[in-house]
Protein backbone atom coordinates (compact mmCIF):
# COMPACT_ATOMS: atom_id res chain seq x y z
CA UNK A 1 0.00 0.00 0.00
CA UNK A 2 1.53 3.36 -1.04
CA UNK A 3 1.08 6.73 0.84
CA UNK A 4 0.76 10.02 -0.70
CA UNK A 5 3.63 11.30 -2.69
CA UNK A 6 4.68 13.21 -0.41
CA UNK A 7 5.21 10.53 2.16
CA UNK A 8 7.02 8.68 -0.35
CA UNK A 9 9.44 11.34 -1.43
CA UNK A 10 10.05 12.30 2.59
CA UNK A 11 10.79 8.86 3.32
CA UNK A 12 13.13 8.50 0.83
CA UNK A 13 15.12 12.01 1.58
CA UNK A 14 15.66 10.50 4.90
CA UNK A 15 17.05 7.21 3.60
CA UNK A 16 19.51 9.07 1.44
CA UNK A 17 20.20 11.22 4.46
CA UNK A 18 21.25 7.95 6.38
CA UNK A 19 22.92 6.90 4.04
CA UNK A 20 25.13 10.36 3.32
CA UNK A 21 26.10 10.27 7.25
CA UNK A 22 26.83 6.33 7.93
CA UNK A 23 29.57 6.07 9.34
CA UNK A 24 30.15 9.44 11.34
CA UNK A 25 30.39 9.92 14.21
CA UNK A 26 29.77 12.58 16.93
CA UNK A 27 32.63 15.17 17.78
CA UNK A 28 33.21 14.88 21.81
CA UNK A 29 32.76 17.81 23.34
CA UNK A 30 35.40 19.59 24.50
CA UNK A 31 36.34 21.14 27.89
CA UNK A 32 35.94 24.50 28.05
CA UNK A 33 39.58 26.64 28.10
CA UNK A 34 40.47 27.13 31.60
CA UNK A 35 40.27 30.81 32.85
CA UNK A 36 42.76 32.34 33.76
CA UNK A 37 43.33 32.70 37.57
CA UNK A 38 41.44 36.00 38.98
CA UNK A 39 44.13 38.66 39.68
CA UNK A 40 43.52 40.73 43.17
CA UNK A 41 44.25 44.32 42.99
CA UNK A 42 47.30 45.23 43.86
CA UNK A 43 48.26 48.87 46.09
CA UNK A 44 51.27 49.33 44.06
CA UNK A 45 51.54 52.64 45.77
CA UNK A 46 50.79 52.04 49.39
CA UNK A 47 53.03 48.87 48.98
CA UNK A 48 56.46 51.12 47.80
CA UNK A 49 55.20 53.54 50.49
CA UNK A 50 55.89 51.10 52.83
CA UNK A 51 59.08 50.22 50.95
CA UNK A 52 60.33 53.56 50.89
CA UNK A 53 59.61 54.54 54.39
CA UNK A 54 61.64 51.17 55.53
CA UNK A 55 64.51 52.01 52.95
CA UNK A 56 64.74 55.31 54.69
CA UNK A 57 64.57 54.14 57.82
CA UNK A 58 67.67 52.30 57.88
CA UNK A 59 69.46 54.76 55.62
CA UNK A 60 71.98 56.74 56.77
CA UNK A 61 71.29 60.50 56.81
CA UNK A 62 72.28 61.86 53.77
CA UNK A 63 74.21 65.30 53.16
CA UNK A 64 70.46 66.72 52.21
CA UNK A 65 69.77 66.57 55.54
CA UNK A 66 72.35 69.71 55.84
CA UNK A 67 70.59 71.62 53.26
CA UNK A 68 70.78 75.31 54.02
CA UNK A 69 67.71 77.76 54.08
CA UNK A 70 68.64 79.43 50.77
CA UNK A 71 69.60 76.85 49.05
CA UNK A 72 67.97 75.88 45.83
CA UNK A 73 67.24 72.53 44.55
CA UNK A 74 67.09 70.89 41.20
CA UNK A 75 66.32 67.26 40.48
CA UNK A 76 65.90 65.41 36.94
CA UNK A 77 65.24 61.66 36.05
CA UNK A 78 67.58 61.10 33.22
CA UNK A 79 64.94 61.08 30.47
CA UNK A 80 64.09 64.91 31.19
CA UNK A 81 66.17 66.92 28.83
CA UNK A 82 67.91 70.41 30.32
CA UNK A 83 65.58 71.85 28.10
CA UNK A 84 62.51 71.07 29.78
CA UNK A 85 64.20 71.53 33.24
CA UNK A 86 64.82 74.90 32.46
CA UNK A 87 61.60 75.90 31.52
CA UNK A 88 60.36 73.77 34.97
CA UNK A 89 63.11 76.35 36.71
CA UNK A 90 61.40 79.66 34.76
CA UNK A 91 57.96 78.74 35.83
CA UNK A 92 56.91 77.85 32.32
CA UNK A 93 54.64 75.55 32.90
CA UNK A 94 51.17 75.79 34.55
CA UNK A 95 50.77 74.95 37.97
CA UNK A 96 47.83 73.08 38.49
CA UNK A 97 47.58 72.50 41.73
CA UNK A 98 49.43 73.66 45.09
CA UNK A 99 50.22 72.25 48.76
CA UNK A 100 51.56 74.32 51.42
CA UNK A 101 53.33 72.21 54.69
CA UNK A 102 53.79 74.83 56.54
CA UNK A 103 53.51 74.34 60.13
CA UNK A 104 53.80 70.22 59.89
CA UNK A 105 55.78 68.04 61.73
CA UNK A 106 57.69 65.86 59.52
CA UNK A 107 55.37 63.02 59.39
CA UNK A 108 52.57 64.88 58.72
CA UNK A 109 54.45 66.39 55.74
CA UNK A 110 55.33 62.96 54.45
CA UNK A 111 51.92 61.72 54.88
CA UNK A 112 50.33 64.95 52.96
CA UNK A 113 52.60 64.74 50.40
CA UNK A 114 51.59 61.95 49.66
CA UNK A 115 47.82 61.93 49.34
CA UNK A 116 48.81 65.10 47.85
CA UNK A 117 50.96 63.63 44.52
CA UNK A 118 48.39 60.36 44.63
CA UNK A 119 45.39 62.57 43.90
CA UNK A 120 47.35 64.83 41.36
CA UNK A 121 48.06 61.46 39.35
CA UNK A 122 44.71 60.17 39.53
CA UNK A 123 43.76 63.35 38.24
CA UNK A 124 46.61 63.67 35.35
CA UNK A 125 47.49 66.76 36.72
CA UNK A 126 51.40 67.40 35.62
CA UNK A 127 52.64 70.24 37.76
CA UNK A 128 52.64 70.72 41.36
CA UNK A 129 54.12 73.47 43.37
CA UNK A 130 55.03 72.43 46.99
CA UNK A 131 55.50 74.92 49.75
CA UNK A 132 58.14 73.71 52.53
CA UNK A 133 59.42 76.51 54.37
CA UNK A 134 62.81 78.03 54.06
CA UNK A 135 63.15 75.88 57.61
CA UNK A 136 64.02 79.40 59.82
CA UNK A 137 62.61 78.60 62.38
CA UNK A 138 64.27 75.23 62.61
CA UNK A 139 67.33 76.19 64.48
CA UNK A 140 70.32 74.37 64.43
CA UNK A 141 68.75 71.03 62.12
CA UNK A 142 68.43 73.45 59.28
CA UNK A 143 65.04 73.33 56.88
CA UNK A 144 64.28 70.10 57.95
CA UNK A 145 60.74 70.06 55.95
CA UNK A 146 62.63 71.37 53.01
CA UNK A 147 65.20 68.28 53.13
CA UNK A 148 62.62 66.00 53.75
CA UNK A 149 60.10 67.28 50.99
CA UNK A 150 63.20 66.53 48.58
CA UNK A 151 64.02 63.23 49.33
CA UNK A 152 60.94 62.12 49.40
CA UNK A 153 59.99 63.31 45.84
CA UNK A 154 63.21 61.90 44.92
CA UNK A 155 62.56 58.57 45.74
CA UNK A 156 58.97 58.62 44.22
CA UNK A 157 58.85 57.29 40.40
CA UNK A 158 56.51 59.02 39.23
CA UNK A 159 58.13 62.03 39.59
CA UNK A 160 59.97 63.22 36.69
CA UNK A 161 61.74 66.39 38.06
CA UNK A 162 61.61 69.46 40.42
CA UNK A 163 63.23 72.80 41.26
CA UNK A 164 62.92 75.60 43.53
CA UNK A 165 60.30 77.92 42.49
CA UNK A 166 60.92 81.60 41.22
CA UNK A 167 61.40 84.72 43.71
CA UNK A 168 57.38 85.43 43.23
CA UNK A 169 56.54 81.91 43.97
CA UNK A 170 58.29 81.06 47.01
CA UNK A 171 62.21 81.14 45.92
CA UNK A 172 64.17 78.63 47.76
CA UNK A 173 61.09 77.49 50.13
CA UNK A 174 59.22 76.15 47.18
CA UNK A 175 59.65 73.66 44.42
CA UNK A 176 57.97 73.16 41.35
CA UNK A 177 57.28 69.54 40.34
CA UNK A 178 56.61 67.61 37.21
CA UNK A 179 54.93 64.53 37.15
CA UNK A 180 54.66 61.84 34.73
CA UNK A 181 51.90 61.78 32.34
CA UNK A 182 48.85 59.24 33.26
Amino acid sequence: MSGPPEDEDAEEERNLFRDAVRGVRPIKPRAPAPRPPKTHPRARFARADRAAVLEESLAPPSAEHQLGSGEALSFQRPQISAAVLRKLRRGQFRVQREIDLHGLSVEEAKEALREFLAEALAHGVRCVRVIHGKGQHSGHRGPVLKAAVSSLLRRSGRVLAYVSARQTDGGTGALYVLLAPP
